[in-house]
């Protein structure tokens, strides 16, 4: 049965670590979706500690830019995370033109979640509230954060249960 569950919350408030615990309570064999870019060293040992927290009993899928290639019917998966998955779509646009064309990318995220979630599966999706600081005086980074509400709204809108992670403690607002 079809499932979407969206983890939401500030940077380190324990996210993945909460979604991989409500993974492991629902199946033994869990999916771990990894959208991240390895940019440097000290990102590449973040990515290497995530894994090793895991364990064997997770089938891990490197994915930076195209869910909908991701093949999970009737399994569990972690998709982590949403902010990372948007900064590696984002990039080609932004090499081509110097400019962000927020509609264009929002337009594509949604229809690669659309097709994504279409399977038959449980999806637990994990993403950043990046907007709910201050306002950037980067133009950039303000359309970015733009973009990243309107998908994480778009996704808790899809969803049958969202919960907001504070301090490492998940708030259920949503099912």
């Amino acid at each position: 049965m079809k499932k979407i569950i969206l983890i939401t919350g500030g940077e380190r408030s324990g996210k993945s670590g909460y979604a991989e615990k409500l993974a492991i309570s629902l199946t033994p064999n869990p999916v771990y979706i990894a959208t991240a870019h390895i940019w440097d060293e000290e990102f590449r040992e973040r990515v290497r500690l995530h894994q090793e927290r895991r364990g064997a009993q997770w089938t891990n899928i490197e994915e930076e830019n195209n869910l909908s290639a991701c093949k999970i019917e009737g399994r569990v998966a972690v998709i982590d995370c949403i902010t990372l998955w948007l900064t590696n779509l984002i990039q080609p646009h932004i090499e081509k033109s110097g400019k962000l064309d927020v509609d264009a990318v929002l337009e594509k995220a949604k229809k690669q979640l659309e097709e994504f979630t279409a399977q038959d599966a449980t999806f637990i999706f994990v993403t950043n509230e990046i907007g709910s600081g201050g306002v950037s005086a980067n133009p950039l980074q303000r359309r970015f954060t733009d973009l990243q509400g309107w998908i994480n709204q778009h996704i808790a809108k899809m969803a049958d249960e969202v919960f907001l992670m504070v301090s490492g403690i998940p708030v259920k607002i949503k099912g």
